[in-house]
């Protein structure tokens, strides 16, 4: 089989891309792309570990959109967030088949671009669902708070939504699974690390953090949830269909 060169980034969309720069800069016979988070040990592959270059992330970036198009590289960002362990290998195929001319984008025939198209798919649901079912609180500091687990890392897209949506106020999303967040400050979105301590959900620590309004609200909305229910007409297998049950924690109408 021959010794693979293994490019180990950050796990960064910027990252890869300057890993991808690297592979056209050295030009190995056999590669792979893998973030640090997965990487394994194999002794027969040489190590090489690339480092995050604002500049040739830019002029990747810069040749995807001029040579393959800006819908080439929305879906390229877009499957990029799926995090799925072939990401890497297909989106360094799908820039390479670009690069040389090929419709890496409609032509449904080739097993990349039909991939690529799947994980955009996976990844747009779980954007839209994570749209729906976010619920803000608002906190102490007047800031909108919600927080969300989602499956893929659809927290960039969402907030593109907000920022159109909620301009007016000031607002944080807490992607828990990734230890990360989207700060909107009335004028840009900014990308912060932050860890949140469990117990803010918790009733004893939670009125320290949100509004005595805010709480008055979560409990009349349960209320209200709760009384307009009719149990004689209650369809569940209907409702987790609209409503997946890994989504519950999020709803505060769904909150004992």
């Amino acid at each position: 089989m021959g010794m693979i060169d293994q490019y180990i980034y950050d796990g960064t969309f910027e990252g890869f891309l300057t890993a991808v720069f690297e592979v056209y800069d050295r030009k190995p016979i056999r590669v792979k792309i893998v973030s640090e988070r997965l990487v394994t040990v194999n002794f027969f592959d040489e190590e090489h570990t690339i480092y995050t270059d604002q500049i040739k992330s830019d002029r990747v970036w810069k040749g995807i959109e001029d040579k393959i198009g800006k819908k080439a590289g929305n879906l390229i960002y877009k499957a990029f967030l799926s995090e799925q362990s072939d990401r890497e290998q297909v989106l360094l195929r799908i820039i390479k088949k670009g690069f040389k001319g090929e419709n890496v984008t409609d032509n449904f025939a080739d097993i990349d671009v039909l991939r690529l198209t799947n994980l955009v798919k996976i990844v747009g649901r779980e954007k839209h669902r994570m749209d729906a079912f976010i619920r803000f609180r608002l906190t102490k500091d007047n800031v909108y708070f919600a927080e969300v687990e989602p499956d893929f890392d659809t927290l960039p897209l969402n907030a593109i939504h907000f920022k159109n949506r909620y301009a007016d106020q000031k607002w944080l999303i807490y992607d828990r699974c990734r230890n990360y967040g989207v700060f909107y400050d009335l004028k840009t979105v900014n990308y912060v690390q932050l860890e949140i301590s469990n117990d803010i959900n918790s009733s004893l620590a939670a009125p320290f953090y949100f509004t005595h309004d805010e709480m008055h609200y979560q409990d009349l909305w349960k209320n209200y949830f709760k009384s307009t229910n009719i149990p004689s007409r209650k369809n569940m297998r209907l409702h987790l269909q609209h409503v997946p049950k890994r989504y519950w924690k999020y709803l505060s109408e769904k909150q004992p």
